[in-house]
């Protein structure tokens, strides 16, 4: 199996994880905040959406440089959220093709200006986009707890799946 076909296999995977867990977002609680060091949920579930895009963009550039613009949608609805979802999940699906595996070992760059954060594989990239995914998705998990609405299993079924009280 290569790189790329493990990824592919793990990303088919995970994003049907992320897209239940956000289909349960309600569209009036996109204002929520469950404590105040915490994202609210409209930034959270956007970041989340737009994450699996991020494995395009490392196959297609080699630099996120946040001094730039980074052009990321602005969502107000669980309708938008999804769509969103579903383009970006479409973009980083269609960069995991066999031809891509030749560049998993040039360097791409995550940067403020001058300041760089990181200088890795872009193997790297496309893992931490993947972990980053599972890292939110668990943080949307609390929220969703916390509003009382059943959460969806991640590796099998949850406590709300399983109906423990």
């Amino acid at each position: 199996m290569t790189f790329i076909e493990f990824f592919k296999k793990q990303f088919i995977s995970e994003g049907a994880t992320t897209r239940n867990m956000l289909s349960r977002v309600p569209d009036d609680q996109f204002n929520y905040k469950p404590h105040e060091k915490s994202m609210e949920m409209k930034s959270l579930v956007t970041h989340i959406a737009d994450l699996p895009g991020w494995i395009h963009m490392a196959f297609t550039t080699d630099e996120l440089d946040f001094a730039q613009p980074y052009d990321q949608l602005q969502v107000n609805n669980n309708a938008e959220l999804m769509a969103y979802f579903e383009k970006r999940y479409n973009d980083g699906l269609s960069a995991l093709v066999p031809e891509n595996e030749a560049l998993l070992d040039k360097i791409w760059t995550l940067r403020n200006g001058d300041k760089i954060y990181s200088a890795d594989p872009k193997i790297e990239i496309i893992k931490m986009s993947l972990s980053q995914q599972i890292h939110h998705r668990a943080q949307l998990g609390v929220y969703l707890r916390l509003l009382n609405i059943p959460i969806p299993g991640s590796y099998g079924p949850s406590a709300d799946e399983n109906g423990f009280q």
